[in-house]
């Protein structure tokens, strides 16, 4: 089963909003440094492991933030599904408006190895497919987003004061040489035990239709700290057979300190 792959689909798919302007250091959610590390769970099976990380970095001539995410399958799970993915985002790190993307993953034999570079200006995207040799430049939407900065634009922007609980919001997204509309419904306020303790969080569910692996509306839920950090805790999708928990398991270089309402003993 497809186990990394659609952690990262429905803990990438599912991101935006706007939270505040400030250049203050301690009100921004991210930074250069941070890295997030996820142990996700088929039923009681330890099935892969992703991650994520923030880097400073110069894409021609333009300082960028950097976004790694790294995702593979371990244990039993890689015996029957082998697979090792990888990705990477280059973003202006005050509009979090995406510059470069790299998709290159195995998936037990299929692979993928795509570059897509953005002009906001044009609102284009190049696509250049590795693999085929081919390149096509397709039309992009206004403050449109790839997988990954996606997640980083939500953190950024989204704000539970300025949304109602049962509202939607969508972000545009480009993905698979398509441009995507991303709705997520606000559910409100949940406090949720981790590992680190109780902490309270934004619930989320992003807008899914019945598939052959999701049951459909309201199978995937996202879990952000309610703190400015807004990381994404856990993510968890209901399947067809079983579902799939994904949580933070390991995390260093964040801006703020957690908001932990009691502490694990």
């Amino acid at each position: 089963m497809k186990i990394t792959l659609l952690y990262f689909k429905f803990l990438f798919f599912s991101f935006n909003l706007i939270f505040s302007q400030t250049t203050s250091a301690e009100f921004e959610p991210f930074k250069a440094g941070e890295n997030l590390e996820y142990r996700v769970h088929y039923g009681i099976f330890n099935a892969s492991y992703a991650s994520l990380s923030l880097s400073n970095e110069n894409l021609g001539g333009e300082e960028v933030l950097h976004a790694s995410g790294y995702g593979k399958t371990i244990g039993l799970a890689r015996l029957f599904f082998k697979v090792e993915d990888y990705y990477s985002s280059y973003f202006d790190a005050e509009k979090v408006q995406p510059k470069l993307f790299k998709r290159n993953i195995y998936e037990g034999g299929y692979t993928k190895k795509l570059e897509v570079s953005f002009n906001s200006e044009k609102k284009e995207a190049t696509v250049n497919n590795i693999k085929k040799g081919t390149t096509d430049i397709i039309s992009t939407k206004n403050n449109v987003q790839d997988l990954i900065s996606s997640l980083y634009y939500l953190r950024k922007n989204f704000s539970a004061d300025e949304i109602k609980e049962g509202d939607f919001f969508t972000i545009n997204m480009f993905y698979d040489s398509k441009n995507r509309e991303l709705a997520l419904k606000y559910l409100g306020k949940e406090t949720i035990k981790t590992k680190y303790g109780k902490i309270e969080c934004l619930k989320l569910m992003p807008a899914t239709n019945r598939s052959r692996i999701f049951k459909g509306e309201g199978s995937i839920t996202i879990w952000l700290t309610n703190d400015v950090n807004k990381i994404p805790i856990r993510v968890q999708a209901d399947l067809l057979v079983g579902s799939i928990k994904a949580d933070l398991n390991e995390y260093s270089g964040i801006v703020n300190p957690l908001l932990i309402k009691q502490k694990s003993l």
